[in-house]
């Protein structure tokens, strides 16, 4: 049985725009941490969702990130 308050059926698109764009996942709970990260190269696109463990995602340059309440682009660090 899914359980809505988590957010268990949020998905997010992320679309790399340029090579080398990190996707962290961070842990639910009182201490949060990093439990899974991938690289993203130039056109590559990864589908993301919130689960019972992941509270947060980290996207670290320059990516398009496409969820249930609109549009965002991320900017690489200058």
């Amino acid at each position: 049985m899914e359980n809505k308050s988590l957010g268990s059926t949020d998905f997010i698109v992320i679309k790399a725009i340029d090579d080398g764009v990190n996707v962290i996942g961070l842990t639910r709970g009182s201490d949060t941490r990093f439990h899974h990260s991938e690289k993203l190269d130039k056109g590559e696109v990864m589908i993301a969702q919130f689960t019972e463990h992941t509270s947060a995602i980290k996207i670290r340059g320059n990516a398009k990130i496409y969820t249930p309440y609109g549009e965002i682009e991320s900017e690489a660090k200058k």
